[in-house]
């Protein structure tokens, strides 16, 4: 069966044919292989873990399976141009280019995420260990993608790929603890039921304690000890279970559909505001006179039906139906107990249980069809998006008995082409349309917003190991439904004169592949962009939604990878920067860039096998530069700078002879005990009329051993 091609095949060149770390983990030799040496033939195996794949660099599997990725960032952090803001479970809030997840087009096995709940969290909750892949285009390139800062796609695990040759059932289940702080065991099983049918059923528990920063010290913006603190951020303790059934089944050789629900539940007394620190959390606590953390409860349910097939000897199709609901719910009545005045009336006034529903409902269908010299790539997208939110007041406040309710919704439809013509052995053209229409039924427009527009790419290979690529896309973005969990609109002002953002993304990229300089595969290239956003959406000018201005972010991401036998090195780096022309009647923000903004970042990622132990060898580092502070959008009042960091990380996977099935790993996360916060989280000191100052940090862990022990059945 026929594969779509998720990104331009400049992107995927530079991505694959690049080779830059192909991590392989080996086990037992099998008694038949010869024993030379010289010459050892070893058996690969399966590992469990996620491949990741993006346009600006590619990792493979088992550099993921090694790290023992129980985030979000733990995947994502090393790719150039991508971050993941927030330490919290609540708040995995990916980035790209410094656009955050509402500007990008994120789904799992299809099904948007796209849910904006809570502006004090992420868009995105799920854990890493269920996933196979994730596909990410960084930056938009392709009008195929609806994302305004790029696209990523995660994928579930299916038994179809997990089963071996001849084997109709397999299983696995792994345990790991992590001594800064939790634990987590997962089991899984998967099966062919028949010669078509194929099934898998997959659970995961992760048990989170408030873990200890780096240093073993929650530091105010002075550097001095917050006091009643004990270097522990507290607010994080909660349990994960995340959930999956999946079937598939082969109607022949050339169609396969798939079904499956995804149950994901986070629970926990959590902070109140799970992405500003402790610092800010006991601040705000102490002058509201109420709890540091809140019973909280966020559910995801998503349901997808998949078909992929061969329509005829040319054409090939992928269709997903989906239906995707989140819901997030938290116990307010502790208020009663508050003394504090908030704006003149008393906090205890506001106890009640708060609930927000969000639902995505959608088809997306892919086409694919071969003609000469052409691939066309067509297709159409449909999104229903209703989101609700109640209060309910509880008894002893003045509206007891009572509630208050509101609702939103929008409707998006998007049809595209797009041509991939071998002109010339040497030259490719790539050339597409899409046309966007999104209707809104919201307290801050009732209207519909549409546009046409177009991408244009060429990409040359002057020699086989070179290829280089210009880009040319042009983007649209309609204003969005209100975030749900402060009221799903209620209280906006209406604006009929806001704009939909439009603009364009140029860029221009060299990849380079080889077995040059005594490499097995030496690779190297660099991207450069420049992304111009017009009539900017800032949520927050005069406290009302509206368009204030010209966003332009520019930067590069560029890396250098090496292998020689069993051993891989990848080195990145990636910068970003962005400044607003201000519209009239804006002109405060002049020259504001977005908050998210990270500094200059190098990643180098080592790998080791040594075959005949069935050992694998892993580290990697990160370094972030300082940002001198600015004017950011949506960033704190007094210091808007942020501090750089150096973060370490080692592990190492052993497969014993003995039995080829387990695996044991061991690691440490950030082996130095840095004190930091990533540039894509809430950093910063700002001045609150209520509060006074406060110091935003969203602490990342310190120093944390992982142990890993896993067996595949």
């Amino acid at each position: 069966m026929k594969t779509a091609l998720p990104f331009q095949p400049a992107r995927l060149f530079l991505a694959v044919a690049a080779g830059l770390v192909t991590f392989q983990t080996v086990a037992e030799t099998s008694d038949n292989v010869s024993q030379d040496n010289d010459n050892q033939e070893i058996e690969e195996v399966y590992v469990w873990g996620t491949a990741v794949q993006a346009s600006s660099v590619n990792l493979q599997r088992n550099s993921i399976a090694i790290k023992q990725a129980d985030h979000i960032s733990d995947l994502l952090r090393t790719i150039p141009g991508v971050d993941v803001g927030g330490a919290h479970s609540l708040n995995q809030r990916i980035t790209i280019r410094s656009m955050d997840d509402k500007d990008l087009d994120i789904t799992i096995d299809g099904a948007r995420q796209n849910t904006y709940m809570y502006h004090h969290m992420g868009n995105l909750q799920i854990h890493a260990d269920i996933l196979e892949s994730v596909d990410i285009e960084v930056g938009k390139n392709s009008v195929i993608n609806g994302g305004l800062g790029g696209t990523v796609r995660f994928r579930t695990k299916s038994a179809s790929e997990l089963l071996e040759p001849g084997d109709q059932f397999g299983g696995r289940a792994q345990a790991g603890y992590n001594t800064n702080s939790g634990s987590s065991l997962a089991l899984t099983g998967y099966g062919q039921l028949s010669d078509e049918l194929d099934v898998l059923l997959y659970h995961n528990r992760v048990n989170r304690d408030n873990y200890e920063v780096g240093g073993g010290k929650i530091k105010d913006a002075n550097g001095n000890e917050v006091p009643g603190t004990n270097g522990k951020v507290e607010g994080l303790e909660g349990t994960q279970d995340d959930t999956l059934i999946k079937f598939g089944l082969d109607i022949n050789e050339a169609h396969r559909i798939s079904f499956g629900y995804e149950r994901y539940r986070d629970e926990g007394d959590y902070s109140y505001r799970p992405d500003m620190g402790l610092a800010t959390d006991t601040s705000i606590a102490a002058v509201l006179d109420s709890p540091l953390t809140w019973p909280t409860n966020f559910d995801r349910d998503t349901l997808t039906l998949n078909y992929s097939g061969d329509v005829s000897a040319t054409t090939s199709a992928f269709v997903t139906l989906y239906e995707n609901t989140s819901t997030l719910k938290r116990d307010e009545s502790a208020w009663l107990s508050s003394t504090a005045m908030v704006r003149g009336n008393p906090a205890s006034d506001s106890a009640g249980i708060a609930e927000g529903e969000a639902r995505l409902q959608g088809l997306n269908i892919l086409m694919e069809t071969a003609l000469g010299h052409h691939i066309l790539t067509y297709g159409a997208e449909h999104t229903r998006y209703n989101t609700d939110y109640e209060f309910k007041y509880s008894a002893g406040t003045s509206n007891a008995g009572t509630k208050n309710t509101s609702d939103e919704s929008s409707k998006a439809n998007a049809l595209f082409v797009e041509d991939s013509w071998n002109a010339t052995t040497e030259l490719t053209i790539i050339a597409g349309v899409r046309y966007d229409s999104v209707s809104m039924d919201t307290a801050l427009t009732d209207d519909t917003f549409s546009d046409v527009t177009g991408g244009l790419e060429l990409e040359y290979a002057p020699i086989p190991t070179v290829l280089t690529s210009a880009s040319y896309t042009q983007l649209f973005k309609a204003p969005e439904v209100a975030e749900v969990f402060i009221g799903a609109g209620m209280g906006d002002s209406e604006n009929p004169d806001i704009k939909a953002e439009t603009g364009v993304n140029r860029e221009i990229s060299v990849g380079f592949a080889d077995d040059i300089l005594m490499a097995d595969q030496f690779s190297a290239g660099a991207t450069g962009f420049w992304t111009s956003i017009k009539d900017y959406i800032y949520d927050y000018s005069d406290n009302d939604k509206d368009n204030i201005g010209v966003m332009v972010i520019k930067g590069v991401e560029a890396y250098v990878g090496y292998e020689k036998d069993n051993f891989s090195s990848l080195l990145t780096f990636s910068r970003s920067a962005s400044s607003l022309t201000a519209a009239t009647g804006h002109e405060d923000y002049e020259g504001a860039g977005i908050d998210r903004q990270q500094g200059n970042t190098f990643s180098l990622n080592l790998e080791y096998a040594l075959p005949s132990e069935g050992i694998t060898l892993h580290g990697d580092v990160q370094t972030v530069a300082d940002l001198d502070g600015g004017t950011d959008l949506d960033s704190p009042s007094l210091d808007t700078a942020k501090d750089g960091y150096t973060v370490v990380n080692v592990s190492a996977m052993w497969q014993p002879d003995e039995l080829e099935n387990l695996s044991l790993t061991l690691g440490v996360d950030n082996l130095l005990d840095e004190y930091y916060a990533s540039h894509s989280s809430r950093t910063g000191s700002s001045f609150h009329p209520l509060f006074k100052e406060l110091y935003l940090l969203d602490y990342e862990p310190g120093r944390n051993v992982k142990a890993t022990v896993a067996y595949q059945f």
